[in-house]
């Protein structure tokens, strides 16, 4: 059987355009090679925590007993999360401890401290605004004192 000519030419083109169709969606992927990483160029903005304020505390004697010691000065600091840190010096005793909101209440708190020579120091305070504040505090051996706190 003798094909002609033009038809073994035609199916030779058709053939060669397939071929090219089907190749043309085929790509070369080099092995090995991790693929580029762009730096990041953007950048975030955190927002700052909460600013510590620190107040000075005043203690003065309220009893017999505390009258030895006079005015006695003191810091609290507060951490702006309803705790904050509170230190005083009476007569030759450094105080440090922590003062806390009572639960439920934004005004009210109480504080205590431990002495440099084993004293205890225990106080309870309101806060009338923001930076003023007023409360008692009693030493363990008696001692008992009027708190002013802020400026």
């Amino acid at each position: 059987m003798n094909i002609p000519r033009s038809v073994t030419f035609v199916r030779l083109t058709l053939a060669a355009a397939l071929a090219g169709t089907v190749l043309s969606g085929c790509y070369v992927v080099p092995l090995g090679q991790p693929a580029p990483v762009a730096p990041s160029q953007q950048s975030y903005a955190v927002a700052p925590g909460p600013v510590s304020q620190t107040f000075s505390a005043r203690l003065y004697p309220s009893n017999a007993e505390a009258a030895r010691y006079g005015a006695v000065g003191g810091t609290v600091t507060n951490d702006m999360n309803g705790r904050g840190h509170f230190s005083a010096q009476i007569g030759a005793e450094q105080f440090q401890g922590e003062a806390t909101r009572v639960a439920g209440s934004r005004t009210t708190g109480v504080a205590n401290a431990t002495g440099s020579r084993g004293g205890n120091l225990s106080c309870q305070y309101t806060m009338n605004s923001a930076t003023l504040g007023s409360g008692q505090c009693v030493l363990n051996n008696g001692p008992a004192f009027t708190m002013h706190i802020g400026s």
